[in-house]
C-alpha cells in the first residue's frame, strides 16, 4: 500500500468474511479510513490499526469527504475510501475520483462482491439460465435521482431479462406498476425481496411480481433490500451445453448417444 494514496475498496455486501484479500490488507494497513457508515457493516473496522483516523461519511456531503481525503492523502498517509458492495454499481466514486485526479491526488479502485451477487447466492439462484435468461440489468426505480427517459422500467422490463433493482424497496409499488407495463413480466413472475444480503440479520421473502409490493410492506421493509424478477427464479430451464456428454469443446470429445 502506497503512503500519499486514496484507495477505493469494496467492502462487499455486509459479510465480513466477503470483504477481498487485497481490501482487508488495505484496511489493516490504512492511516485514515472513511467508511459509508449507514451501508458498510462497521465490524469490517476491527482490521483497522488501533491508531488509524477513522470518518463515518453517513453525515458528510461530497466536498466534507473530499477535506478528509485530499489533505490526509498529501500529507504522506495511506488512505483508504470503504464502499458498500463494488463501488462502480451505484458506488458514487466517480466524482470523487475526478475531485482526486484534479487534487493531483493519485488513486487506486479495489473491486468488492456486489450485493446482487450476494442475494443471488442467499436464493440459491443463477441470473443466466439457458433457455430462460441471459442477460441481467441492474437498475433502480426513478425518485429522488431520476433516471433517463430511455431506462424507465417499462422499457427494460419489455426484454424479460433477470432484473436486480437496487435501492428501490420504499418504492416497490411504483416499481411493479411500471414494470407491469412493460408487456414481458406478469402478476405471476417469480420475485424475490433480499433484505441486507449476506448479512446476520438477512430476510428472505419469495414472492410474484403481483404480490411484491403488499409483501414488503407487510415485512416493514423499505430500504437496505434488493428486488430481484424474472423467470430465473422458477423452476424451468436448459442445462449448459457446456457440460453435456454430446458437446464437443476445445478440451473434450463430445460423446455420441
Amino acid at each position: 500500500m502506497e503512503a500519499g494514496k486514496v484507495y477505493f475498496v469494496g467492502a462487499g455486501p455486509g459479510a465480513e468474511d466477503l470483504l477481498t484479500l487485497r481490501g482487508a490488507a488495505l484496511l489493516e494497513e490504512a492511516d485514515v479510513v472513511v467508511y459509508a457508515g449507514s451501508l458498510v457493516n462497521a465490524a469490517l473496522l476491527k482490521r483497522c490499526k488501533p491508531e488509524a483516523e477513522i470518518h463515518d461519511s453517513a453525515r458528510l456531503d461530497l466536498n466534507e469527504v473530499l477535506d478528509i481525503l485530499i489533505p490526509a492523502a498529501k500529507a504522506g498517509k495511506r488512505v483508504v475510501r470503504l464502499h458498500t458492495g463494488d463501488p462502480s454499481v451505484y458506488g458514487a466514486h466517480r466524482e470523487q475520483m475526478d475531485a482526486l485526479k484534479a487534487a493531483a491526488v493519485p488513486f487506486e479502485v479495489c473491486p468488492g462482491v456486489s450485493s446482487f451477487f450476494g442475494a443471488a447466492a442467499s436464493l440459491g439462484a443463477e441470473y443466466t439460465l439457458p433457455g430462460v435468461s441471459q442477460t441481467v440489468i441492474l437498475t433502480r426505480a426513478a425518485g429522488r435521482t431520476p433516471v433517463p427517459e430511455k431506462e424507465r422500467l417499462s422499457a427494460l422490463a419489455a426484454h424479460g431479462a433477470s432484473l436486480v433493482l437496487f435501492l428501490s424497496a420504499g418504492r416497490a409499488a411504483e416499481a411493479v406498476e411500471e414494470l407491469l407495463r412493460g408487456g414481458y413480466y406478469t402478476t405471476e413472475t417469480p420475485a424475490a425481496i433480499v433484505y441486507k444480503a449476506t448479512w446476520p440479520d438477512e430476510r428472505i421473502l419469495r414472492t410474484t411480481l403481483g404480490e411484491l409490493a403488499k409483501d414488503a410492506e407487510a415485512a416493514g421493509i423499505t430500504k437496505t433490500a434488493l428486488l430481484l424478477i424474472g423467470d430465473f427464479l422458477g423452476a424451468e430451464y436448459e442445462n449448459s451445453k457446456l457440460y453435456d456428454p454430446s458437446f464437443t469443446t476445445e478440451f473434450r470429445e463430445g460423446k455420441q448417444a
